[in-house]
């Protein structure tokens, strides 16, 4: 019977540890939660405040007294905003499905079809990953300026395209289908493309999303490629169009406004984000596990 009590004791201890383990794992994420939240949170306040309140508050208010849309209007009437949005917008199509191209076809190079030196290729691939993105900012430069594409969609896409690391990520993916399927599939008279289109792809599918969903993120926050081989405002991107609401405000910084292009800017990215999260979890974790 002693032993019975022992044991409900030691039941008893173990379940108050558990839950003071979870309440303080819980207390911590709430607080990193609150940290990372915040930012968008000021981004959104400051949006909603008048120019003059923003530039009268010594000590930033944490609550907006009198909410005010007229920044949001200030964003597309001070710069062609709505331009900008269009630009983005053909820029972040294009690159991402000529990247697709691009990397669906290198991953599947690499990662099923048998040439001489290809061990060699991608380990040479890989090496491109070490080269700091300024050089490759400052080579991408030269050759667009020399073949005559600055200020053009052309010279805003080319340079983005490829990847190396959603190549690598995709190659690993794709090198986890077994090798019987390959087989059967050749056996059959099946060709490699159609292997690629009919195999490869649906079983890959998750990944491809995430690459897809972090391309277009990573094309629609593009600022220094854009901002360096574009001058004219037609080929403006959304990046430039918050600077130039930035530089253009009554003579000093118009922070609130540029604030509201900001958030008009990410709604798009969050509304994608929240809809797809699941699938970026999953394909991040299916190309980063073997077997």
């Amino acid at each position: 019977m002693g032993k019975q009590v022992d044991y409900e004791k030691i039941e008893k201890s173990a379940k108050v540890r558990k839950n003071v383990i979870n309440t303080i794992i819980y207390v911590l994420l709430t607080i990193w939660a609150f940290v990372v939240l915040f930012p968008f949170y000021w981004m959104i306040l400051t949006s909603v405040k008048s120019y003059s309140l923003y530039n009268s508050e010594y000590i930033p208010q944490l609550i907006a007294v009198s909410p005010t849309l007229q920044n949001y209007k200030d964003a597309f009437t001070m710069v062609p905003l709505a331009g900008y949005f269009l630009n983005t917008l053909i820029f972040t199509v294009v690159t991402t499905v000529l990247m697709l191209i691009v990397t669906v076809l290198a991953a599947f190079a690499f990662a099923r079809l048998e040439f001489r030196g290809k061990n060699v290729a991608f380990t040479l691939f890989l090496a491109l990953m070490m080269i700091p993105n300024e050089l490759v900012i400052i080579t991408n430069y030269v050759t667009i300026t020399n073949l005559d594409m600055r200020n053009t969609f052309m010279g805003l896409i080319l340079p983005s395209v490829a990847s190396v690391f959603y190549i690598y990520l995709l190659k690993e993916n794709f090198a986890q289908v077994p090798d019987e399927l390959y087989y059967a599939a050749k056996v059959d008279g099946t060709s490699d493309l159609k292997y690629l289109f009919k195999v490869l792809i649906p079983i890959c599918k998750p990944t491809l999303i995430t690459i897809t969903i972090l391309k277009i993120i990573e094309c629609w926050n593009s600022y220094v490629w854009p901002r360096l081989v574009t001058d004219e405002e037609a080929y403006f991107l959304v990046s430039n169009g918050i600077q130039e609401i930035r530089e253009n405000g009554f003579g000093r910084e118009n922070i609130p406004a540029m604030m509201a292009a900001v958030v008009v800017i990410s709604v798009p990215l969050l509304i994608l984000f929240l809809i797809f999260h699941k699938k970026i979890m999953e394909g991040v974790s299916r190309g980063g596990t073997k077997g």
